[in-house]
């Protein structure tokens, strides 16, 4: 299993705070799946927290089936720790927006104020934005490869169940009229880097954390 999985992280291009946040034939509902976003040959390094300036006079990011055996969750070590940030005012409480060019998702929890989570966004040419809503939710998602990558990689397998190996990480948030997710990763050191096929990826430990936040029906603004 561990071979395969190694095998899989190469190929597939897919997307540690235990209380509050400090302050400073699977499912798949749009028949697609993207868990090729884990991308071959790169070599990813750690991104450093962006400090927050709370004088710098700007907000954030503004100026049973389908789910396979579930595991005890991975502790990871966040290489972008998540944090209590403010925010731009405009936004409503349980608005999800990503900043692509900052590579953050803010969960906004008030008027004023969100979480700041750590992500992975699509790398270049896979890039997009809009304003969606979050249509389903999945804890340890199953996989199947779509088609297009079968004829590509024949040898995968056509269905990976949910659980620590799977790309698709720990929890699953299916955003409306696209092929995306906000999903956890089993490879950490990617958060913080342009390297998904336009998931939004995050670390396990935080996306179980907004996971728990996020109600389906949810927005989400993803900018550039």
């Amino acid at each position: 299993m561990k071979t395969l999985a190694t095998a899989l992280a190469g190929v597939i291009g897919v997307c540690v705070l235990a209380a509050s946040p400090a302050i400073s034939a699977p499912y798949d509902p749009f028949g697609t799946n993207d868990a090729d976003e884990y991308y071959a040959g790169q070599t990813y390094s750690r991104a450093g927290a962006q400090q927050y300036d709370p004088y710098a006079g700007q907000y954030g990011a503004s100026a049973g089936y389908g789910q396979g055996a579930q595991a005890a969750p991975q502790a990871q070590v966040a290489p972008i720790p998540r944090e209590m940030v403010r925010f731009d005012p405009s936004y409503t409480p349980g608005t999800m927006v990503v900043s692509t060019s900052e590579r953050r998702l803010y969960f906004v929890t008030a008027r004023g104020e969100a979480i700041r989570y750590g992500v992975g966004v699509g790398r270049p040419g896979f890039e997009w934005s809009g304003t969606k809503k979050i249509v389903a939710k999945k804890e340890w998602p199953s996989w199947v490869p779509p088609q297009a990558m079968l004829q590509r990689r024949p040898d995968l397998p056509r269905y990976m169940a949910g659980g620590v190996e799977n790309p698709l990480g720990a929890r699953a948030m299916y955003i409306g009229g696209t092929e995306y997710r906000i999903h956890g990763s089993n490879e950490p050191d990617t958060i913080g880097q342009a390297v998904s096929s336009g998931c939004i990826r995050m670390t396990n430990d935080d996306v179980t954390d907004l996971y728990e936040r996020v109600r389906v029906g949810a927005k989400v603004v993803v900018l550039n």
